[in-house]
């Protein structure tokens, strides 16, 4: 058995109650193996067994209280996966659905995404199964003062910069700094995707939907292709896909569907962003109010069904394990011929295998959906120079980093003979980064 193939079976064994992390180790660890082969020094060094290794898990009670007087009691985390390029960087994820598991899935995804923006940030993940829908916002606030009344001792602007994911934007970064401030009397860049009054980022809201279209840009017209009157359908209707909505509209593109948890929409002549930004940004509203605006377009209960409309280019921006087998050879069948990960894995190894196989264009979402953690470094940037950027300064600096994102994957699809295979160019390209900061820091 292979060095690899034996670290992957390590794993399986270790953690056996986490299927999302064993999912994301899976699909990375295989595509390494001509890294092993041209560098058996990293065996030597047992580098694969650290790497798979956080390098802290914190996991703690974070009780509140509700506006009815009641005692309520979450679980909170943080895993800091892996510091060797720089402070841990990533999300915090606030939803019924996070556990250990799923925040180590994201944390290790996070190391090689961070490694592959160019900038200086390592790897982490964190949040709790608290569930902001339906609270009010003071008993949000209540919430976010417990969770950082803990989560303070173990972050810091060189050490962890947290940022926001699913379940925290704005609100939730606003009161989560309000209270690292006061305890710990520092006013710093603490958190990353704050409000522009308190050193927040021009375009970061923007930036992971932008990103990705600039990614994807790169991918077709390597090929030939061109966003101009292609046929995109994007799940989700958060950040992620209304931006990427909006830069791909820029560029020409029908985007003609959108979804939510509950279900999605179809209009045949074009999604009304301004529609939708109001529903969802102004009114936090559900998607399916847009077909009881909108003339002529539909809607339909069901998240999976969205892969059934025919189109060209699909972009998954919802969430992990969104798009499975059967969705992706419906995909095929209707003649897609290029695939960006605006989420984080939100194709299942079945249905990334698909894609492969019937010469789908596929971006991993390591490389496709760097562009919201390559701003927040931006962001982090701006506020140790204590100086901001113009919005046209961040937009230009994220997209060369996106460009560069795929240069380097390009690169490593060349070097290591996997021509258009992005996933395992992705994979190398940030994993060969991270493996030689780690073999020059020693065995630590």
């Amino acid at each position: 058995m292979s060095y690899v193939k034996n670290v992957l079976e390590q794993v399986k064994e270790k953690n056996q109650s986490q299927p999302e992390f064993i999912q994301a180790v899976s699909e990375v660890l295989p595509t390494l193996e001509p890294v092993f082969t041209k560098h058996p020094e990293y065996e030597k060094a047992a580098l694969l067994e650290r790497l798979v290794e956080p390098e802290r898990v914190v996991m703690f009670r974070v009780p509140w209280v509700d506006d009815k007087g009641n005692v309520q009691v979450n679980r909170g985390m943080r895993v800091q996966y892996n510091s060797a390029i720089g402070p841990y960087k990533g999300g915090l994820r606030l939803h019924p659905s996070v556990n250990l598991g799923i925040i180590k899935f994201l944390g290790f995804e996070q190391v090689f995404k961070n490694s592959l923006t160019g900038t200086p940030i390592g790897g982490g993940k964190g949040g709790s199964d608290f569930d902001p829908k339906g609270k009010s916002d003071n008993e949000v606030m209540r919430f976010c003062q417990a969770f950082m009344s803990e989560l303070y001792r173990h972050i810091g602007p060189d050490t962890d910069v947290p940022a926001g994911d699913i379940g925290v934007g704005a609100r939730e970064i606003g009161y989560l700094f309000g209270m690292y401030k006061k305890l710990t009397n520092q006013y710093c860049g603490i958190l990353t995707g704050k409000g522009l009054e308190y050193g927040g980022s021009l375009a970061r809201k923007e930036a992971t939907g932008y990103g990705l279209i600039y990614f994807m840009k790169e991918v077709i017209e390597a090929k030939g292709k061109s966003f101009k009157d292609a046929t995109v359908v994007i799940s989700g209707s958060g950040n992620v896909a209304i931006y990427a909505t909006e830069k791909a509209q820029e560029y020409g593109a029908k985007v003609v569907a959108l979804s939510d948890s509950n279900g999605y929409i179809y209009d045949p002549d074009g999604i009304k962003l301004d529609i939708v930004k109001d529903i969802k940004e102004v009114r936090r509203g559900r998607i399916k109010e847009y077909a009881d605006t909108v003339k002529g377009a539909e809607y339909h209960e069901g998240c999976s069904g969205i892969w059934t409309i025919k189109c060209d280019i699909a972009l998954p921006c919802a969430t992990q394990n969104e798009l499975n087998e059967e969705s992706a050879k419906v995909l095929v069948k209707n003649g897609v011929y290029a695939v960006g990960e605006g989420a984080n894995m939100p194709t299942t190894i079945e249905g990334t295998g698909v894609f492969q196989s019937s010469g789908v264009l596929f971006a991993p979402g390591k490389a496709a959906n760097a562009g919201g953690v390559a701003t927040s470094a931006l962001e982090m940037s701006q506020n140790s120079l204590r100086l901001p950027w113009t919005f046209e300064e961040v937009d230009q600096k994220l997209h060369q980093i996106m460009i560069n994102i795929y240069k380097q994957c390009e690169q490593a699809c060349k070097e290591y003979g996997c021509e258009d295979n992005f996933v395992a160019g992705a994979n190398i390209a940030g994993f060969t980064k991270v493996a030689s900061a780690m073999m020059a820091q020693g065995i630590v």
